[in-house]
Parts: C-alpha cells; sequence; structure tokens
C-alpha cells in the first residue's frame, strides 16, 4: 500500500495565514506556543503531581513493604497483547504504628516503587477523616458514585484509619468499602494508629476479620520521628 509523503505549506499559503493573522491581532509566535506538539506523557511526572509536595521523595525501605510491592507487581496482567502491564489484584497491608512513625511515608513510596518498575498503575490516596467528610450525604454529590469509584480504584491508600469519630454510619461505610475491596481483592495500603483489638472495636467484627484476612501487619517502631527532628 502506497503511504503519501508529508505536505508542507508553501510560501503564499505562509504569507495568507500571516495576513489573517496581523488582520485579527494575534501574534504568531502565540500560535506556534499554542500548536507545538505536548511533552510525552511521563508516568513519573504524573506521580509527582498527585503525591503531595510533603511526600515526593518518599522511598520505601521496610522488608514488608518491598515485598507487598514485588508481589502486586508479580500479579500485574497486560490488558492486551503489547500494552503495558497494568496493576490489578494482589495483597494489603496494614501499616500500623504510633503518629509519625513513617507509615504514609512508605505507603507513597510503595506506590512510588511500582511506577518505576514500569508497570501501569492507576491509584489514589484519601485519609479516613477525608473519605468520610468527602461521601457525607449532600445537595449535588452522588456518594454512591464516589463511593463504588474508590472501592475499585487498582490500589488505593486509606491512610489514618481510625482518626475520625467512630459512628454507626462511618462504620457502614468503611464495611462496605473494604468489603468490596476484600472481594475484589484489590491491594489497599492502610495506615492506622490504632492496635488490632482498638480497630475492632472502632470499625466492627466484620472490618475487622476482613482486615485479619486480606491484609499482612507491619508493625512500626513506637517512636514519633517528627518530634524527634523538631527537638
Amino acid at each position: 500500500m502506497r503511504t503519501r509523503d508529508p505536505q508542507t505549506l508553501g510560501e503564499g499559503t505562509l504569507d495568507r495565514m500571516a495576513r489573517i493573522l496581523a488582520a485579527r491581532n494575534i501574534n504568531p509566535a502565540a500560535v506556534a506556543a499554542v500548536t507545538d506538539e505536548p511533552e510525552p506523557y511521563s508516568p513519573l511526572s504524573a506521580l509527582a503531581n498527585a503525591i503531595p509536595p510533603r511526600y515526593q521523595g518518599a522511598t520505601a525501605t521496610h522488608p514488608m513493604v518491598l515485598a507487598w510491592a514485588r508481589e502486586v507487581a508479580e500479579r500485574a496482567i497486560a490488558p492486551s497483547v503489547g500494552a503495558r502491564r497494568q496493576v490489578t489484584t494482589g495483597p494489603s497491608l496494614l501499616l500500623a504504628g504510633v503518629v509519625g512513625t513513617g507509615k504514609t511515608h512508605e505507603a507513597y513510596g510503595a506506590v512510588r516503587h511500582l511506577v518505576q518498575t514500569g508497570l501501569g498503575v492507576r491509584w489514589r490516596a484519601t485519609t479516613a477523616a477525608d473519605l468520610y467528610a468527602h461521601l457525607r450525604p449532600r445537595a449535588g454529590v452522588d456518594s454512591e458514585l464516589e463511593l463504588a469509584a474508590v472501592s475499585r480504584c487498582p490500589l488505593l491508600i486509606l491512610d489514618d484509619l481510625g482518626a475520625a469519630k467512630s459512628s454507626e454510619w462511618v462504620e457502614e461505610i468503611t464495611y462496605r468499602l473494604i468489603n468490596r475491596r476484600y472481594n475484589q481483592m484489590l491491594p489497599t495500603l492502610i495506615t492506622t494508629n490504632l492496635r488490632i483489638k482498638d480497630l475492632r472495636d472502632y470499625l466492627g467484627d466484620r472490618v475487622a476479620s476482613r482486615l485479619a484476612q486480606m491484609t499482612a501487619r507491619v508493625q512500626f517502631d513506637d517512636v514519633d520521628r517528627r518530634r524527634l527532628s523538631a527537638a
């Protein structure tokens, strides 16, 4: 099959375009800037735009977190022949410890680690308190659609589980979120300051039971690094 050679604009065409732009008081340089081809898509650049400035340089170092990332990467699949492998199903982690021990840092570092391996990673991050605030019924917002979007996201960071005030509504929302991710075996990174017993009291037996089965627990040392660095 024959292909046509690329066509170039003649001087007459360029002159006419210049006269039209001048008549409309349009700077040709501004038009050229708009029509320039966009920068190539960079997964690492997209990751940097999505990670909060505090955790831009986050690196996963905990052996259990790195082992989790390897297992998630091993389960990644390509949606079609020749396509980039995507994070799909995998194990979850419960990162537990007092405030300031580096749990959130490790979680963002784990996402960075996966992206750096070349995998396609569709992910989102939220604190539990922000999630509940966003899902509370209010005019003009379909909370069910938002809950469904968070529930089916291939990779989720759920930060500070247990920090929000407990209520029957909080317990119900958390159960629905965790149960959906449990059933679909979607990798979830959960950080909490609570002990397992306290999580059971806070969220109820149904959530605690699912977390116990779907997550490996990573216990961090009881040292608040924020206070140490500020001392």
